[in-house]
């Protein structure tokens, strides 16, 4: 019988993202699943320590977060006379706006506070970082007071070629008494290889009087894990079809960290969502489904224990050790898990 967590009034059964098959038939699942990902290894079934200690199975997987359908970019504009197709998006008012000219001209306003100018009053040239050093100078939590207002971008070139990351996950959720962050592992693997992330740090940069947009499909850099996402567009609605589809309007877009599937934003199902956007769908189990662009939550927590997100073809998993770690520096501004029901 499968064991059930009970979650802003839902009870959960664990499931996986795909039907109870034998190993051998689930790999070939996630290898289909995943044929639209840059692969350096894997998938294959392993042996993995879960967050709450659990011991199980998991399949392994090393990727490059090189999406191969289109090209990330771009992020920030040059000048305050950019249209919007030379920027990205950024969250404003539980919603996105197009980072054009006109849109970093308006900061100020925006924010409600004068000290915001991220553009040369003379000149109207944006400023913003153009070099791998002052990425990484102005992408750290503490942001480099020289690059404060400024517009923040890295680059996919700044991120080493050889440059993998390995992703841990159970074939089979394990529920737990109380939800958990996404701020660690991330929220999950989306089907083309690239990371679903976890709630991006707003106030950090914010305080800086910086901001680092993501590109149309909800994506940008860091030199850590490459490009990842932290909001789901509709870039990531030719996923692979799978068994978990149960209508037309749900469509897979990835595997939690876990285990349970991540499904495309719907906005009629809003209000029927738990606490980590999560629902029971009749005939189908439990799922996950993307939070609205402008939420800054792809998933709002996780309900089962999760695996490892490892640089390169790394070794074991043993999550239960990183959790005993704590939050990753940065990580601290990602909510509490909510409380069970």
């Amino acid at each position: 019988m499968p064991v059930k967590l009970r979650i802003a009034g839902t009870m959960i059964a664990a499931l996986t993202a795909f039907p109870a098959l034998a190993h051998d038939d689930e790999i070939h699942q996630i290898e289909a699943f995943y044929s639209g990902a840059t692969i350096v290894s894997g998938p294959e079934v392993v042996d993995c320590t879960l967050s709450g200690g659990t011991e199980t199975r998991c399949f392994t997987i090393t990727v490059k977060p090189d999406p191969k359908d289109y090209t990330p970019g771009p992020w920030c504009p040059t000048s305050v006379t950019d249209e919007a197709d030379k920027g990205g998006i950024w969250f404003v008012d539980d919603g996105i706006a197009d980072v054009d000219g006109a849109f970093i001209t308006r900061l100020a306003e925006i924010y409600g506070d004068t000290n915001w100018q991220l553009f040369d009053a003379d000149t109207g040239a944006v400023r913003y970082t153009g070099t791998l050093e002052a990425c990484e100078a102005a992408a750290r939590p503490d942001v480099d007071p020289a690059y404060q207002n400024y517009c923040v971008q890295c680059l996919p070139e700044y991120v080493p070629e050889e440059a993998s990351l390995t992703y841990v996950i159970p074939l089979h959720p394990q529920l737990m008494d109380a939800p958990s962050p996404t701020n660690r592992a991330g929220s999950g693997l989306a089907y083309n290889g690239v990371r679903l992330d976890g709630p991006a740090p707003v106030d950090a940069i914010l305080g800086a009087y910086t901001i680092a947009p993501f590109d149309d499909c909800g994506g940008h850099v860091n030199t850590h894990v490459g490009y990842h996402y932290h909001a789901e567009t509709d870039c990531l609605q030719d996923a692979p079809a799978t068994t978990t589809e149960v209508a037309e309007t749900d469509k897979q877009i990835g595997i939690a960290m876990d285990g349970f599937p991540i499904m495309a934003h719907r906005d009629d199902l809003v209000d029927q969502l738990d606490a980590c956007n999560g629902l029971m769908v009749e005939g189908a189990g439990y799922r996950y489904f993307a939070g609205a662009p402008g939420s800054n939550a792809i998933l709002g927590c996780h309900v089962a224990e999760v695996g490892c997100t490892l640089d390169g073809e790394a070794g074991m998993c043993d999550a239960s050790a990183m959790a005993r770690r704590g939050p990753p520096p940065g990580g601290a501004g990602a909510p509490p898990p909510p409380p069970a029901d």
